[in-house]
């Protein structure tokens, strides 16, 4: 027996707008609303639009919130001195490897926000009761799928949003990147996962639709996962469950920059099983040279051995094929590589990440 597809508050807007919808993670989501590279390139010279929704937004609140939050991720919350101030970081197993990467913004040390993913939201609630219960902390852990989530994406995206909510012109409608604002019943946040500007708005559900179609109307263009998947691959953004996952360090993933070792008393989970295995692989971009297109798990041959693909599309940007490749330490940006394609190994170079942002070509 099948189990039926989740639907986000969203759905019968995206049906309604003709979108090719497809199973993810257990939702009902839209693919595309008719041209995946038009809807690629809305969000990067003008604005474009995502419902995230499927993404489980969780709110923790308690006097340990903060102390317990330094124990669960890689990155320090301490860090996060301003009200609203997001960190981006990973929450590990006790092998090191990831067990989801997520936001978390804070508003005091008793009040935070997490995002997690969709796929793996279930599991990381569990793994949170579990090290709430394991380390007696007193906090509170609940789960917001009362809540809509709607990014709006792309250099003009804050122009066009603030012409259809109200909400953007007030004192602190339009937060400071990497800052989330509440604002009456909304959260407000300066992030996304495309390499341009925006915002991801966390809605009531009842007020979902109302919001998406005035955005419609302000010229914000819907677009579906596909575009999303390809934005974020230019832009250097990993995918939870392709280029990292439970059996993969961060440290062997590209994102070294999110595990904060500082302080030397904080003791997280997944700490002492990254001090004993440092990085075996770095993480680089690929540009196919050849015609081709690059998919995940290609064998990739390089001066210092082999290494694999883990994501990779046909970049609307730039035009051309691209990937990230986990390859040997002595890997170098600037190399001349082969990915074996069907058999043929086809030539490639690898390049430092990102590939695009904000619009322009890095590499």
């Amino acid at each position: 027996m099948t189990t039926a597809a989740k639907l986000t508050p969203l759905h019968a807007a995206h049906v309604a707008a003709g979108a090719r919808m497809v199973d993810f993670a257990g939702w009902d989501m839209p693919v595309n609303y008719g041209s995946q590279i038009e809807e690629h390139h809305a969000v990067r010279r003008d604005a474009g639009m995502f419902d995230v929704s499927h993404m489980l937004a969780l709110d923790l609140a308690g006097p340990d919130a903060t102390s317990w939050l330094r124990g669960l991720l890689a990155n320090d919350v301490a860090k996060l001195k301003d009200s609203g101030k997001a960190l981006y970081s990973c929450m590990l197993n006790e092998r090191g490897g990831v067990i989801d990467d997520l936001i978390v913004y804070r508003f005091s040390d008793a009040d935070y926000r997490i995002v997690v993913n969709a796929g793996t939201a279930e599991k990381d609630v569990a793994w949170m009761r579990q090290r709430i219960a394991a380390t007696g902390a007193n906090v509170t852990l609940q789960a917001r799928r009362d809540l809509a989530m709607i990014a709006v994406q792309g250099p003009r995206a804050i122009e066009r949003a603030t012409a259809a909510l109200p909400e953007l012109s007030t004192a602190n409608g339009v937060p400071a990147p990497f800052v989330g604002a509440r604002v009456g019943d909304l959260l407000i946040a300066r992030t996304g996962y495309t390499g341009e500007d925006g915002l991801e708005i966390a809605v009531p559900a009842i007020r979902a639709e109302a919001m998406w179609n005035a955005l419609v109307a302000a010229g914000v263009r819907p677009c579906g996962l596909g575009a999303r998947d390809t934005l974020r691959l230019e832009a250097g953004m990993n995918l939870y469950g392709q280029d990292m996952d439970d059996d993969v360090s961060p440290l062997d993933a590209g994102l070294s920059w999110t595990v904060d070792m500082k302080d030397e008393t904080r003791d997280f989970v997944g700490r002492a099983a990254l001090q004993a295995r440092p990085a075996s692989q770095r993480l680089l971009g690929l540009i196919l040279e050849d015609k081709g297109v690059l998919r995940s798990h290609m064998t990739v041959f390089t001066a210092a051995g082999e290494g694999e693909t883990t994501s990779g599309s046909f970049s609307p940007s730039l035009e051309k094929s691209i990937a990230f490749a986990r390859l040997p330490l002595a890997s170098q940006p600037g190399d001349a590589v082969e990915v074996d394609i069907r058999g043929k190994r086809l030539k490639a170079r690898t390049v430092k990440l990102p590939f695009v942002r904000n619009g322009k070509a890095l590499v």
